[in-house]
């Protein structure tokens, strides 16, 4: 009875949901008369079929994305002048809808004490008139836990000087990537006006395991080279070293470099190899770069100002929420690499949006012990 139990158990679906593959594949397939077996081959062609439509339909969407970000740089680039100070914003852009409802609510005499309280506080102290908005993008990084885990307060001092964040799409006929440019005003660290990071993508179907195609991938990324000036690198550390001469007896000190935890690690980041081999610690940093990478991309910048207020945090409790919803595929690091998923709504027909999801293999296995 026990082997009965064994066999019927390779048939079921392991606790993330998916049938276990490729034990169960094969035995499932394997019990079917030889006419189904030979129409269900017909199905898997079809199959193939559908995701090399579904890899152009996501080469479309890519283009999109191209095309609407070229609509919303010039409101990024307002964005970047309010924040650095080079350009004032009028009344009239300043005006928001919960500023005039609080005037509305004020009584007016309550109006006027605050006004002459307000005006003895400009006589006591002189009136500080900060550039722009100052450690903008430093106050974000300290808020997103994602960023702030990678952030050393040796960094802080550099990314004041922090004044935008871009994200740059492939041009039509290039292989599909994005580029992420940090945008830093003069400073005493480095000579580098623009740090960049470039993630490249592909949307095809892998033809060794076509039904493993989820949607695009992020198969490799790019840093670039900081110009650091002399003795400002924070990447790296100096340590001394005593060491004593085997045969004379002396006592030496030795200094030599090394890494250093910095945000600026970023720019020099792991190096997938052609043959997919890493180790458990390098694949699950290179998992965690993509995923760092498109959260820049999808959310930070996007919603940069909702992040400065801290609005924005309170969203990504719901979009957490929805990836632990959702459909994740457990394959060796190879295949481990961010899929576009689409998460359907509860309106009728089509109501889809489109959201990057991340995982490492520990984060699936976390997962999986969770639903158990």
């Amino acid at each position: 009875m026990e082997a009965n139990k064994g066999k019927g158990d390779q048939g079921m679906q392991n606790p993330s949901g998916q049938v276990d593959r490729p034990v169960s594949f094969h035995f499932l397939e394997s019990m079917l008369p030889k006419a189904v077996k030979r129409r269900v081959h017909a199905l898997k062609r079809l199959q193939v079929q559908c995701a090399n439509i579904e890899a152009k339909f996501y080469e479309e969407v890519h283009e999109l994305e191209r095309k609407y970000a070229a609509l919303y740089q010039p409101l990024f680039d307002k964005r970047r002048d309010i924040v650095t100070g080079t350009v004032e914003p009028t009344d009239e852009e300043c005006e928001w809808q919960s500023d005039r409802d609080e005037e509305e609510e004020l009584a007016e005499e309550v109006k006027e004490k605050a006004a002459i309280e307000d005006a003895k506080k400009e006589e006591a102290t002189p009136e500080e008139d900060p550039k722009g908005i100052p450690e903008f993008w430093l106050t974000i990084f300290k808020s997103v836990d994602m960023l702030s885990d990678m952030l050393q307060e040796h960094d802080e001092p550099i990314l004041k000087h922090l004044k935008d964040i871009q994200v740059k799409f492939s041009e039509p006929g290039e292989p599909m990537s994005f580029t992420l440019g940090f945008h830093f005003e003069p400073n005493g660290y480095f000579n580098n006006a623009v740090l960049t990071k470039v993630y490249k993508m592909k949307s095809e179907p892998d033809p060794s395991d076509p039904f493993s195609f989820e949607g695009p991938e992020i198969i490799d990324c790019e840093g670039c080279q900081i110009d650091w000036h002399k003795g400002k690198d924070v990447t790296v550390k100096t340590i001394k070293k005593k060491q004593k001469h085997k045969g004379r007896g002396t006592v030496r000190t030795v200094t030599k470099q090394v890494p250093n935890d910095s945000f600026f690690n970023f720019f020099n980041p792991v190096k997938a190899p052609p043959d997919g081999e890493m180790d458990e610690d390098s694949e699950f940093t290179l998992a965690t770069d993509f995923e760092i990478g498109h959260f820049f991309r999808e959310r930070i910048v996007p919603r940069a100002v909702l992040y400065f207020t801290g609005e924005a945090l309170e969203d990504d409790e719901s979009v957490s929420f929805c990836l632990r919803r959702m459909h994740f595929q457990t394959r060796p690091y190879k295949k481990l690499k961010p899929q576009v998923g689409y998460l359907q709504t509860d309106f009728d027909g089509f109501g889809f949006f489109p959201l990057l999801c991340f995982c490492s293999l520990k984060r699936r296995s976390w997962r999986r012990e969770k639903r158990r």
